[in-house]
């Protein structure tokens, strides 16, 4: 029998995976609050551009979130739940009557979000998985994908560490967008990712800079490593063992701190190109909340917790804040701040 699969959530993550889905024949909806993307997405479909070949994929089944209560569907067998960390657990409540106890939701973001969609869900539907795909919108219906499918990670998990055949069963899948491995450590996986964008997203998307560009300015190159420090220091001290990712080797993330973080930003960056905007920029461009507490935020609420020092992580969180609120602007003038407040985060 067919599997209902369902993409909730319709950002350039969750579009990038459908356009891919569709080319391949894979069957699936994909549901979105905005109602602007969906609507294009229902009438013209997607654009996927990149540096190998742009995808255009023709109409799709793409539904409104209200629509679903009127479709004639009663459950879904996998749910790929491409969110952003704070959306991660209204929208688990929200497709948790459209489960059967075997159904499998994926959790395709940033963050440390799998227990929390657990804990929603069950961890018996759960998989963890990280990812490297990078892509940005700013048009409904069109994707840049800086990331394509020959250069794009993902990495699937079980909860427990199992191996399992439903694993393979989504990596088949996921092979459409990405080369995928599976792991034993996917919460370790997960935090290794946290460490890069932890040093990559808020503080780049606070400079407004593109990737390469930030991290050639004074004093940036600094303060992005021991951000990166400070989260690989929490982790240890959370029982999360890293692991390699962006096809680095396990041994490569058991040497000092400051050479994995320097290997981890500076392997994503050469994956993603010098000239790239993430996806916390995106959000600073669009004037909307970004995933900074899930991220920064998470690393320095733990570190507070267990008595590690976080203070450049704190000054991020805070700079953000700032930029979110309208205080100040996105721009170079923030690296100061930033060091100023690490600094005094440090002292206090």
């Amino acid at each position: 029998m067919q599997k209902k699969i369902a993409i909730l959530g319709a950002g350039a993550i969750g579009a990038s995976v459908c356009a891919n889905f569709s080319q391949a024949g894979v069957d699936h909806w994909i549901i979105d609050p905005w109602p602007d993307v969906i609507d294009v997405m229902r009438t013209q479909g997607l654009l996927i551009t990149s540096a190998d070949g742009d995808l255009s994929t023709g109409p799709l089944q793409a539904i409104h979130l209200h629509e679903l209560a009127g479709m004639p569907i009663d459950y879904f067998d996998i749910v790929f739940l491409a969110s952003k960390a704070g959306d991660a657990k209204w929208l688990s409540e929200f497709i948790l009557p459209y489960l059967h106890p075997s159904s499998m939701v994926v959790v395709l973001m940033n963050g440390m979000m799998n227990q929390e969609v657990a804990k929603i869900v069950g961890e018996e539907r759960t998989i963890g998985c990280v990812l490297e795909l990078s892509a940005e919108s700013f048009q409904a219906g069109v994707i840049k994908r800086k990331t394509p499918p020959a250069r794009t990670w993902m990495g699937l998990g079980e909860l427990d560490g199992k191996l399992t055949p439903r694993l393979e069963e989504i990596k088949a899948l996921l092979q459409h967008v990405a080369t995928v491995d599976i792991t034993t450590n996917i919460e370790g996986a997960k935090w290794t990712k946290l460490v890069t964008n932890a040093m990559v997203l808020a503080p780049f998307a606070m400079l407004r800079a593109e990737s390469y560009e930030a991290l050639q300015l004074t004093h940036m190159r600094d303060l992005v490593l021991q951000i990166g420090i400070e989260t690989i220091a929490v982790g240890q001290a959370l029982g999360h063992q890293l692991e390699g990712i962006f096809g680095l080797s396990d041994s490569e993330m058991e040497q000092e701190p400051r050479v994995i973080a320097e290997k981890l930003v500076t392997t994503l960056l050469g994956h993603i190109g010098k000239k790239s905007q993430n996806a916390v920029t995106q959000d600073v461009i669009k004037k909307r909340r970004t995933e900074t507490p899930y991220l920064n935020g998470l690393v320095a609420r733990h570190g507070m917790r267990l008595g590690i020092p976080t203070p450049a992580n704190q000054a991020i969180v805070e700079v953000m804040r700032q930029i979110e609120q309208q205080m100040i602007p996105a721009n170079i003038s923030n690296i100061n701040l930033a060091i100023a407040l690490t600094k005094s985060f440090a002292t206090n």
